[in-house]
């Protein structure tokens, strides 16, 4: 049930969104040249996917945890997207695919281990990672991997059709800070 809706959302998301994406496409590509962030993250099951974001940070800036990333690295468009979450709209298109859900836990960076054994240890890679969840609209990020791992499970072993709505509704009203940079 939950596939096919994520399925229904993102399709019409981006069939409703489509003039923001193009225009934020534009302003991304004055902004930075390339607009489109292409980066190997760690999905279901662990295997590799390649995440597509709007691009926050210059061409250059180190592929590294958004928290390790220093503030001043995040261009002035890169700071209102991130703020809005429209930073995370072509990632509707990894939902299409099947390689996340719109509520699911945030998909990581291979070289974060920590965080990996973390989610290992409570079988949080048994399912897709997700655009929002509980952790997001909380406002706990990847710095503290023990307790993003915590509250991926307390996610999981509570997530209904209720909650799966309801992190949706927080996210798009904007509740959480999202990615933080040091």
């Amino acid at each position: 049930m939950i596939r096919l809706l994520d399925f229904i959302f993102a399709f019409a998301g981006l069939l409703l969104l489509w003039p923001i994406i193009i225009v934020i496409a534009v302003f991304g590509y004055f902004d930075t040249g390339a607009p489109i962030f292409r980066q190997t993250r760690v999905g279901r099951n662990q295997q590799p996917f390649t995440l597509v974001k709007f691009r926050t940070m210059p061409i250059h800036t180190q592929s590294m945890a958004t928290h390790l990333v220093s503030a001043s690295d995040v261009t002035r468009l890169g700071r209102f997207l991130r703020r809005t979450k429209l930073d995370e709209l072509p990632q509707l298109i990894n939902v299409l695919r099947g390689e996340m859900s719109l509520v699911g836990p945030r998909p990581c960076l291979f070289n974060q281990t920590e965080l990996i054994e973390a989610r290992e240890q409570r079988g949080i890679f048994d399912v897709r990672p997700g655009i929002t969840g509980l952790a997001q609209i909380n406002g706990i990020d990847m710095s503290d991997p023990t307790k993003l791992a915590q509250w991926d499970h307390d996610m999981l072993a509570t997530l209904s059709l209720k909650q799966y709505f309801l992190y949706i509704i927080a996210t798009v009203l904007g509740k959480g800070a999202g990615d933080r940079t040091s």
